[in-house]
């Protein structure tokens, strides 16, 4: 699993990526996390690179590469169960949880997508005073011009993973 942090992220959990991974074979095994703030709170969003399916999890407690991860997966389960995708998660995710690269971030859309996916999580925070698991389920239901305006949940159930993949 490659996990693409920013300086700002990367620098909170300790985690000092050297180089820029190429993109994953296996899509869902491809994720940009960034750290982010909203009312005086740290917030993380953890997007998948390919299709920009995020969560979004409280900053706080999370110092730590291996808080980071436990914290990520744990809300990536919950997240995918209530959207349906909990099958994704344990066939094709949580298996390759244990082998984590971490990797600077790649792309300059996927960082511009997730700054307004960012946008999007604050103003559901603030404004209508959602958890993260909200703001998390409305940013997957907001059309990206990236996405070719679909939503980044339509795109992350349609991925496939590479024909060879076992798990």
């Amino acid at each position: 699993m490659i996990l693409r942090l920013t300086a700002k992220l990367a620098g909170r959990i300790g985690a000092s990526p050297e180089q820029c991974l190429s993109l994953s074979m296996n899509p869902f095994l491809d994720w940009v996390g960034h750290l982010f703030t909203a009312e005086r709170t740290q917030y993380i969003i953890l997007s998948n690179t390919v299709s920009l399916y995020s969560i979004i999890m409280y900053g706080r407690g999370i110092t730590d590469d291996n808080e980071f991860i436990g914290q990520s997966m744990s809300n990536m389960r919950e997240l995918m169960a209530s959207d349906g995708l909990e099958f994704i998660f344990h066939r094709l995710i949580a298996p390759s949880a244990g082998r984590i690269r971490y990797s600077k971030v790649r792309d300059r859309k996927v960082l511009g997508s997730i700054a307004e996916l960012v946008r999007e999580a604050r103003f559901y925070i603030i404004e209508r005073q959602a958890s993260p698991f909200d703001a998390a389920s409305q940013v997957n239901q907001t059309p990206l011009s990236y996405l070719r305006y679909k939503h980044p949940k339509e795109v992350f159930a349609q991925l496939r993973p590479p024909v060879s993949f076992g798990g």
